[in-house]
């Protein structure tokens, strides 16, 4: 019989770490209809690999001290754990790993909800950022927040996602564009990731835009992030990685080289915001700069994908973010077909605010046109691989974090064909329950 497990509250999620497994052996779930389990590749999937899942019917699993210990046949370990075990009955649902959100601005302040109007009049991106909205209205509202504040408004965003079924999350920082509001930015992504269950990877997106203080003189802000900011992150924070939006308007490829190549000797590992409103080489430096991920990619050229091929970086799509600002969708069949790994991501931010990963893999089946095996492994193991935590998460296999979803259908299918409706039944974050929906 399935256990009941205590959830904590909003006040308690924001003050307190995950609890520990009660039991005094580990956590036992059994009964799964399948275990789409992702394992049997140590690099990300790419082109057909993409629909392999791995998957084990009538599944269970046990983990103990957060870790996964086995994957198997539900009898079996169930005769082999169960008198020592919490257990969770998982009455013939679908299992997946915890998804991992690979691109999400989740720390700002304030909303542009002002701006859906705008839009949907047909302004543009570029021009609600020349009328004075747009990121900018953001670094503004950012910059004035104290750090406990946008503490605050992260941690309501965060039990969204994990409502949701993600246990894992990239987050930027950029919406403050100078020294100490970036290191503001980061500090609170790293509370975050201490105060509740979905664990966070700081990413330094301080080349996000061009601020106010520095109009028409990019270089002289590229000579502040290198000379400067690369080196406060480095020194005073955990960030891994180091982000740049090369685009029209914004940075260039010669500016966002000499920021990379910086921040690599500073041990920080490449991400481009890549080719979103024009093709303009960022594709091509991703690869250059063997980063990690490439996103956006609307307008990636071939050249491209060649590169980001050769290097093994991983493809970061966003559905959602062109369904908010009506751009055009990557094209996922041709990187697919280019032989360049797929990831999907949020793109949380004031423009694109989305908590769900289940609604970006119906996106990425309904707009981009992957199949829902291929959307499962882009939200998973792949997006785990692109914020370089394939060893630890993204998948269910033994020595990695207990981290799973228990979704409300019996067929996998219905895993990206169904949408706008909560299928979270169960959340599990390094063997601690920290959604039960079952026991509401």
């Amino acid at each position: 019989m399935r256990r009941a497990h205590k959830i904590l509250s909003p006040r308690e999620e924001a003050e307190l770490p995950p609890r520990p497994v009660t039991k005094k052996g580990g956590l036992l779930l059994i009964n799964a209809g399948e275990i789409a389990t992702m394992a049997g590749h140590d690099r990300p999937r790419r082109g057909e690999q993409m629909k392999d899942l791995a998957l084990i019917p009538e599944g269970a699993i046990y983990a103990m001290n957060g870790k996964i210990v086995e994957v198997g046949d539900s009898r079996m370990l169930e005769r082999k754990y169960s008198g020592s075990s919490t257990v969770i009955d998982a009455e013939g649902d679908i299992v997946v790993p915890g998804f991992v959100d690979p691109h999400t601005h989740l720390v700002f302040a304030g909303s542009r909800e002002n701006e859906l109007e705008l839009k949907l009049r047909g302004a543009t991106y570029q021009e609600i950022a020349a009328s004075g909205g747009g990121l900018l209205s953001t670094v503004a509202k950012t910059r004035a927040a104290t750090t406990e504040e946008l503490i605050g408004e992260a941690s309501s965003r965060l039990r969204g996602m994990r409502e949701e079924g993600t246990t894992t999350a990239e987050a930027k920082s950029g919406y403050a564009l100078d020294s100490n509001g970036e290191l503001k930015i980061l500090a609170a992504i790293e509370t975050l990731s201490e105060r509740q269950p979905i664990h966070l990877v700081p990413t330094f997106l301080g080349a996000h835009a061009v601020p106010p203080e520095f109009e028409g003189k990019a270089d002289a802000y590229i000579d502040l992030l290198v000379n400067e900011m690369l080196q406060l992150v480095a020194r005073r924070t955990a960030a891994r990685f180091c982000d740049v939006w090369v685009e029209q308007g914004y940075f260039s490829v010669e500016q966002a080289r000499r920021l990379l190549l910086q921040a690599k000797l500073l041990g920080l590992t490449p991400k481009v915001h890549a080719d979103e409103l024009t093709a303009c080489g960022g594709a091509e430096l991703a690869g250059e700069m063997e980063a990690a991920s490439a996103d956006h990619l609307i307008h990636v050229s071939d050249g491209g994908l060649e590169a980001m091929k050769d290097a093994g970086t991983v493809a970061v799509l966003l559905p959602a973010a062109s369904m908010s600002s009506r751009l055009p969708y990557a094209d996922a069949r041709k990187i697919i077909t280019a032989g360049v790994p797929v990831a999907v991501g949020t793109d949380l931010n004031p423009g694109c605010w989305v908590e769900s990963m289940q609604f970006v893999v119906s996106l990425a089946v309904h707009q981009l046109r992957m199949t829902p095996a291929e959307a499962v492994t882009a939200a998973t193991i792949n997006a785990a691989h692109a914020i370089g935590l394939a060893r630890e998460v993204g998948s269910i296999e033994p020595g990695k974090s207990a981290d799973f979803v228990v979704l409300d259908t019996d067929r996998l299918g219905h895993i990206g064909y169904r949408f706008g409706r909560n299928m979270a039944e169960l959340v599990v974050k390094a063997g601690n329950v920290v959604v039960d929906r079952r026991a509401r």
